[in-house]
């Protein structure tokens, strides 16, 4: 609210400001790809298409498709995010809102997304993607990376750090989430089970299945 919005309206509305936030993500991704490509990659074996909601300029996914030759990959953002990008055979980028529609895959990536919305926002965004890999014959999911506070035993430096972005979350009317948050959500928003891998520094890879 300091510069006279809720945070998503001032990144809209301002070019400086989407333009740092851009950056910031762009960066995020590069060094988030490689960490996801090198130890935990085993997500995407045996998927022939993703949807990556919110890949802005597709970062994460020219990495993961040069990983996974045989992979249709497609980033969804909101239009004035995705005009203009060029794609390639197997990146294209498509403009739309994650709280109507998601274009269908075997995989619905959620990088860094769902930490920042309310419950009731996430469980939307949810059911959209429950409803993108439904019927994808059997191996449907969505790949979630983001925070799970606490999932490193003994480790009080990284649990203070998770509870920094808690508070930094606050400001968006988000929080980072616990497992048994994470949980609740999965089962609000219709799904059968879920699996954490926790490889990624801060944050982990966490597959949830419809």
């Amino acid at each position: 609210m300091a510069h006279g919005g809720p945070a998503w309206e001032v990144i809209r509305r301002d070019p400086e400001v989407d333009g740092l936030f851009s950056g910031a993500m762009d960066n995020d991704s590069r060094l988030m790809a490689k960490a996801v490509v090198e130890t935990c990659g085993g997500a995407f074996v045996g998927l022939s298409s993703v949807t990556d909601v919110g890949g802005r300029s597709g970062t994460m996914g020219k990495a993961i498709t040069e990983a996974f030759p045989n992979l249709e990959y497609t980033v969804l953002d909101q239009p004035n995010i995705v005009d203009g990008l060029v794609g390639s055979e197997r990146l294209k980028f498509v403009g739309g809102d994650m709280f109507v529609e998601i274009p269908p895959a075997d995989a619905i990536l959620l990088k860094w997304v769902l930490h920042d919305w309310s419950d009731e926002k996430c469980i939307d965004i949810l059911k959209r993607s429950k409803e993108a890999v439904s019927g994808r014959g059997g191996i449907g999911k969505v790949i979630i990376i983001d925070v799970v506070v606490g999932n490193q035993p003994d480790d009080h430096r990284s649990t203070e750090t998770q509870l920094f972005w808690d508070m930094l979350m606050m400001t968006y009317d988000a929080k980072e989430r616990d497992e048994k948050e994470w949980e609740k959500l999965f089962v609000d928003a219709g799904f059968s089970g879920y699996k954490i891998i926790s490889h990624l520094g801060l944050r982990s890879l966490i597959e949830v299945y419809p």
